[in-house]
This record gives structure tokens, sequence and C-alpha cells, in this order.
């Protein structure tokens, strides 16, 4: 999961929360008020309603209290939601909010007399307002703080890419974010790196060039001054010996380059890709080789290197096999090449490290193993192995 979305979640989340304590808070405090208020008033009006008939003494009660006398009722102060209301025999009291609920309506009815008195506004009811302010600006400075965040870690998926990319070959990858953060010095430490890796990479590629050709030349004069030499035994040996030594040159040469080549990405079949990989051995017996076709499955990868990582496993097949033919089988997004033998003595993993093979005497110096494993590694593919039956089984399973 990425950090905008983890970030997301938890803005999400501490949203919700601080939304659910805001509404709890003023539920309460609503209640704790009105309760206040409804007593206070309530004893107001009673003290009135029981003095009825003494009129300075309900004046002195409107002053202490600062209430403000009205003439009448509005009509729309008539539908309001009474907070309190009490029917006498020969009248009522009934209390109802006014104006932005920071003011109440006292009115009162006995016989012929009537008082409707306006309250001054609440102070608690202010407290309350000032408060709901409060934590709407929090959860608004909540939501400033969550962008703010998003934009600070955007040029992150640029660097993420950039990175990607560059880890699939492209070495030209350069990440262009000009800021003075932590952010944009992991942007220019990760210029930097790409440039000491991409002139590392060339130069390496260089030198392995060079190498190929120097080594490469000197082979070519032997295996020619060879066939100069009458003396039979000794020209098979100088012959095997050459022999040994380019095929271990190109070995190592095709190793190396698997570390910085980029791959050549391609829609073919499975089918195309064993014809390619059989073609690259040159069998003179196609007795020796069984297919097994059953499913032709779509591969899209470097056809050139897999072909070469699927050859390896069939030139393994044939050289350590008991008997013939070995089958090579496409089923289910996956290709298996099988052969009779004695189960691998050791792990998988131990025969896919350069210069490990299963018997020292074998021809071959423990490479194509590793060869293999780097081409399915580089196509994020996967190569198992399974001993079945007296049968070795390695399959390399398509994703």
């Amino acid at each position: 999961m990425s950090i905008t979305k983890k970030i997301s979640i938890l803005f999400f989340i501490s949203f919700f929360l601080m939304s659910i304590i805001g509404f709890w808070i003023d539920n309460i405090n609503s209640k704790r008020i009105d309760a206040l208020i409804k007593d206070k008033y309530q004893k107001i009006a009673n003290e009135i309603f029981e003095n009825i008939d003494n009129t300075d003494l309900i004046n002195q009660i409107i002053k202490d209290y600062k209430l403000k006398p009205l003439k009448k009722l509005k009509e729309k102060e008539k539908e309001k939601e009474f907070l309190y209301y009490k029917k006498h025999t020969f009248g009522f009291i009934s209390i109802f909010q006014e104006g932005f609920e920071d003011e109440f309506i006292i009115h009162i009815k006995y016989l012929d007399d009537e008082f409707i008195l306006k309250t001054q506004d609440e102070e608690d009811i202010n407290e309350k307002f000032r408060l709901n302010v409060l934590i709407f600006l929090d959860i608004f400075l909540l939501f400033i703080i969550f962008l703010y965040i998003i934009k600070l870690l955007s040029p992150l998926k640029k660097i993420t890419k950039e990175i990607e990319s560059f880890s699939k070959g492209k070495l030209n990858t350069r990440v262009n974010i000009d800021s003075n953060d932590e952010i944009g010095i992991l942007a220019k430490t990760f210029n930097q790196m790409a440039n000491n890796l991409e002139e590392l990479i060339k130069t390496r590629e260089e030198l392995l060039r060079d190498i190929g050709h120097e080594l490469r030349t000197p082979i070519a004069k032997g295996k020619f001054a060879i066939e100069k030499i009458d003396n039979f035994s000794q020209k098979e040996l100088l012959k095997k010996i050459f022999s040994d030594l380019e095929i271990l040159t190109n070995e190592l040469i095709e190793l190396e380059k698997l570390n910085s080549s980029k791959l050549e990405i391609t829609n073919f079949s499975a089918e195309t890709l064993i014809i390619e990989s059989l073609s690259k051995l040159y069998i003179n017996d196609e007795s020796k080789i069984k297919l097994s076709i059953k499913d032709d499955f779509k591969i899209k990868a470097d056809l050139n290197y897999l072909s070469v990582a699927l050859k390896n496993l069939i030139d393994n097949a044939m050289k350590y096999t008991n008997s013939f033919p070995i089958t090579i089988k496409s089923k289910n997004n996956e290709i298996q090449v099988i052969n009779e033998g004695k189960r691998l003595s050791k792990e998988l993993d131990y025969y896919l490290r350069p210069f490990t093979q299963e018997l020292s005497q074998r021809d071959g110096f423990g490479l194509g193993l590793s060869i293999v494993n780097k081409i399915i590694t580089r196509h994020n593919f996967e190569l198992h192995y399974n001993y079945k039956n007296n049968h070795n089984i390695f399959s390399i399973k398509i994703k």
C-alpha cells in the first residue's frame, strides 16, 4: 500500500472520530444548556405567575433579570417549538427559543393579564457556539494539513516511477525535482547515483567487449594451429581444451550481459519459444526430443533470452538423462523439461549459483542454471524443480 493511501486512511479515520467527538460534545452541551436555561426561566416564569397581581414585584423581577417586555407575539413566533409549556386553570406559561438560540421568549397569561418577555443573550449559548466553531476549525485545519502532506509527498510518486524505470534498464533516467527539503536531497542523491552507475555499467560493458574480443582471437588462432599437429591424441585433447575455453568465455560474457542488457519485450506463443530454443541446440537426432504442447499459451517476454534459458534446461536434461527421449511439455502457463534420472542431491538454490553442478566429471562449467535463473528473474517468472516417478522436472512458470 502506498504512503498516500495510508495517510488518506489515517485522515479519514481522524476526520470520522473528530466529527463524532464534535457531535457528541455539541449534543451534551445542548442538553446541559437547555436544562439550565429551562430551570432558570421556568423559575422566573413561575415567580411572575404567582405574583401576577403584584405589579411592582413583577417590574422588579423584569428589571433584575433584564427582561424586555413585548406587546405581542409575531405569527412566526407562535409556531416555535416550546422549550417549556404548562397550562393552568385560567392561563398558561410557555417558554421557547428566539433568534439564533441565544434569546428566549417567556409568555405568561392569566385571565386578562398577559406578559410577553424577551430574555437577554445567553452567554452559555454563545460559548457553545464558539466551541462548535473551534471544533469546525480543527476539522478544517486537519483537512488543510492532509492536503499539504499529500502535496509534499507527491514528488515521491515521480521518484518511485523513475527508480522503477532505471531498474528496468533505462539508464538515462533522472529525477527533475527542484526543492531544498529531504525529498529534493533524495532526488539529487538518486541522480548522482544513477550517473555513477551508468558510467560504471558502460565502462564494464566496454571492458567485457574488449575481453571477449581479446579471448576469442587467441582461441581462434589456437584452433587453427591445432590442425597442423599430426599426433591424433594430442590434437583431440587440444581441441577439447580450446572448445571448453570458448564455451566458458561465451557463457561468462552472456552471464555478465544479463546484468545490464535491456530486455526486448514482445508477444509470442509457447510453441514459438520451444522451437526457437531447439534451434539453438543443433540436435542431430530428433527422436531424442518428445514435444507435448497441450496449451499453446501466449507469452510476453524477450524471446531471445527466454529461449536461451529454455535451451539450457533442455541441454542439461539431455546431458544428465538415463534414457531418451526427454519431454518438453507446455500446459497451464508453464513449460516443463522432463528427463529420467536421479534426484538432485542438493536444493535447487545450490545449482543456481555460478560454477556449481551435480558431477564434476560431467561436461560444462556449472553456469547453465545460473544463466537460466538470471533470465527468469529478469522476467519476474518462476523456476521450479520437482522429482516424480524417477523423473526430474524443471518448470518455467509464466506469470
